[in-house]
């Protein structure tokens, strides 16, 4: 059985989505990232102390797009994932990655400012720079949804549950405005059975 730490609106919804999204047993372990004093348990999987995290057998793994890719590998193929051979491949890998490094980790840094940095300190040149990172990066996003219906393509794939999961975090949480384009593509990809399943798990 695959356990998966994370649970509410963490990267953990990455990891669930792909086994949802393959038919995978699971169960979840929720981490309250607020207590006050961290479950020993948690620490011992991930002393880092983010989210998520998962356990399958004697392997143990944090970083959500690379349990993504882990979990695809060990029990695909999956449609999630084009093979190395298939044309939309390139594309798959740029916005798979893209959806944490170009996005989300940049997101993060307005949103935090603006949560809990001090007052006089959340509009700060580091925020500021972050989003105006974030901005030049989504014009590659809108580039791609002009062409096709998903990241890589016609067909949903793993790439699009790790962009969906960057785009729903900078407009709830950080104020990053979607165009109609976005907006389309984020009603396709949550409205998936798996994905809502995913979201009623990690609750």
């Amino acid at each position: 059985m695959i356990t998966v730490w994370g649970g509410q609106t963490s990267r953990s919804i990455r990891a669930v989505w792909v086994l949802e999204e393959m038919g995978l047993p699971y169960s979840l372990r929720h981490v309250d990232m607020l207590a006050a004093e961290k479950d020993p348990a948690w620490l011992a999987v991930n002393p880092g102390d983010f989210l998520p995290a998962i356990q399958d057998g004697d392997v143990t793994m944090v970083e959500s797009v690379a349990i993504m890719e882990f979990l695809m590998g060990r029990y695909g193929p999956t449609p999630l994932q084009p093979s190395p051979d298939d044309p939309t491949f390139p594309t798959y890998k740029q916005f798979l990655h893209m959806g944490e490094a170009g996005l989300a980790t940049l997101i993060m840094v307005p949103l935090v400012s603006g949560f809990i940095a001090p007052e006089a300190e959340r509009d700060n040149w580091g925020a500021r720079w972050a989003r105006e990172c974030v901005e030049r990066r989504l014009l590659l996003v809108r580039r791609q949804l002009a062409g096709t219906s998903y990241m890589a393509g016609d067909r949903f794939t793993a790439a699009d549950i790790s962009v969906t999961y960057a785009l729903n975090l900078g407009a709830n949480h950080a104020g990053f405005a979607l165009g109609d384009a976005e907006q389309a593509y984020l009603a396709r990809t949550t409205g998936r059975d798996a994905y809502k399943r995913a979201v009623e798990a990690s609750a």
